[in-house]
């Protein structure tokens, strides 16, 4: 079998653990698909906890499962013992040992050097295991003090531990999520709530007409979606490598040139994460659990939201850095937003410039200790900081004035596609040195425009339009 490996992964270019990964990852879509055919609530948790175990064993080894293992007890340790500051234990505990691991493996040079370790899936199940004990702590407060976010996803009671194990290793998706509640996961595993309506459609099965949602289509679309991502990726890499950043070459062309290059490289990346992301997507639809209920059309359709991690046409096309956690990586977006954004605004006061800082502070350490990370996400911040104020000057603007509201909607849409693909290359060199070679050769323009923008907005500040509504607000 080894012997196989090496030679089909010497054929198409990659290294042995890199196929062995991918192999096990395609595997999650057929082994999320046969949970259907399991009867019965315990039997179904005991096949999510196996054939994640098992597919991560093949993939990253033994102590994967270990390591998983951490985690997992000391958040669910945290709940039984300590159910009123299990949250916020386990939070720390988790991601100091998430940390260690960061540190240790050094993951992100390894994967650009053709290796791969559970330090990926590490970092999805820890926000799992947080977000499970911040829910059980959300049970003992009272329904006033809670937002709406909170209600929904409360837990009343600990999670048995087979459960537990169950949401945590669910068929695999732990490999690149999409992050999920415990909740989503118990209803759908005891077909509660939206999974009432959630007959599955099996090879011509006959179900009531407005039961009926087969996921094969939606399913199929993903898997395509994931096949083009990967080609791309694959056709535009040799023409524009990271490595090429570094090169004499690069530093021989003029600003444009270096901008355009910059742009093009972030995006033959992205194409790398689309087609990972679409692959979990094709996962969680196969399984059932992404059914998020029916459309308001006529005649309705279902819905396929918890699988969803990417909307790559609303990447490619952002209009404003603030729209982009609604686009990319959509899951882990909602969970920075709803476990660290969200509760560091102090009751009665607004979201300001430290809460979004932290926020992004959280993620950058959650990727890893790469000087890279840290830069980007401060320098997305920076970003979405600036973004912001554009899109307060352009509410500001009378309707009368529309072509003057055009102009800085398209300004912001420069301001973000410019910025975005600047700061990016730091979050995929990694390196402190590299990074900075990256930024100086264009000048430090992603930096030094999102920085004067935010400043020019204690000066320049538009009293509110009528065009400015509370949801367009809250939106920004």
């Amino acid at each position: 079998m080894e012997l196989g490996m090496d030679s089909m992964a010497s054929a198409i270019g990659l290294s042995v653990p890199v196929l062995r990964f991918l192999l096990c990852f395609s595997a999650t879509i057929p082994v999320s698909f046969l949970w259907r055919f399991i009867p019965g609530t315990i039997p179904k948790h005991l096949y999510s906890a196996f054939s994640g175990a098992i597919l991560s064993y093949i993939s990253f080894g033994f102590s994967s499962n270990l390591h998983f293992l951490v985690p997992m007890s000391l958040g669910y340790g945290s709940m039984i013992l300590y159910r009123r500051r299990s949250g916020i234990f386990t939070f720390l505990t988790s991601f100091a040992y998430l940390i260690g691991c960061h540190v240790y493996y050094m993951s992100g040079s390894a994967w650009k050097e053709g290796g791969m370790d559970a330090t990926g899936a590490l970092m999805v199940v820890t926000l799992k295991v947080i977000s499970c004990a911040i829910n059980y702590n959300d049970g003992l407060l009272k329904e006033e003090d809670l937002r709406e976010v909170q209600k929904r996803n409360r837990l009343l009671r600990c999670p048995s531990f087979i459960e537990y194990v169950g949401y945590c290793l669910c068929c695999g998706t732990h490999f690149t999520g999409p992050v999920y509640e415990m909740k989503d996961y118990l209803e759908w595993t005891e077909k509660k709530g939206v999974s009432v309506v959630c007959t599955p459609y099996i090879f011509g099965a006959h179900t009531r007409k407005e039961n009926h949602h087969s996921p094969y289509g939606a399913s199929l679309r993903a898997v395509v979606q994931a096949t083009i991502s990967m080609a791309i990726h694959l056709y535009l890499l040799p023409y524009f490598p990271l490595t090429r950043i570094s090169e004499p070459m690069y530093q021989g062309w003029g600003f444009w040139k270096r901008m355009g290059y910059q742009y093009l490289a972030g995006f033959t990346a992205r194409w790398k994460y689309y087609f990972v992301w679409s692959v979990s997507e094709a996962s969680i639809i196969s399984s059932g659990l992404g059914f998020t209920g029916w459309t308001d059309s006529n005649p309705p359709k279902p819905k396929w939201d918890r699988a969803k991690n990417i909307d790559i046409l609303g990447v490619e096309s952002v209009k404003s850095s603030v729209e982009l956690p609604l686009v990319w990586n959509i899951q882990v977006s909602s969970w920075l937003r709803y476990y660290v954004y969200d509760r560091l605004i102090q009751k009665g006061k607004k979201p300001g410039f430290f809460q979004l800082l932290a926020t992004q502070t959280v993620s950058a350490i959650w990727h890893g200790v790469y000087p890279g990370y840290f830069i980007f996400f401060a320098q997305s911040a920076l970003m979405i900081a600036g973004s912001r104020v554009i899109y307060r000057w352009q509410q500001a603007v009378p309707l009368k004035m529309g072509l003057l509201r055009r102009i800085l909607a398209f300004t912001n849409f420069i301001y973000s596609v410019l910025v975005l693909n600047y700061s990016c290359i730091g979050f995929l060199v990694l390196t402190l040195r590299e990074t900075l070679v990256s930024y100086g050769s264009v000048y430090y323009i992603g930096t030094i425009i999102p920085i004067t923008v935010i400043l020019l907005s204690y000066v320049i500040k538009p009293a509110p339009s009528k065009a400015s509504t509370p949801k367009a607000r809250k939106e920004q």
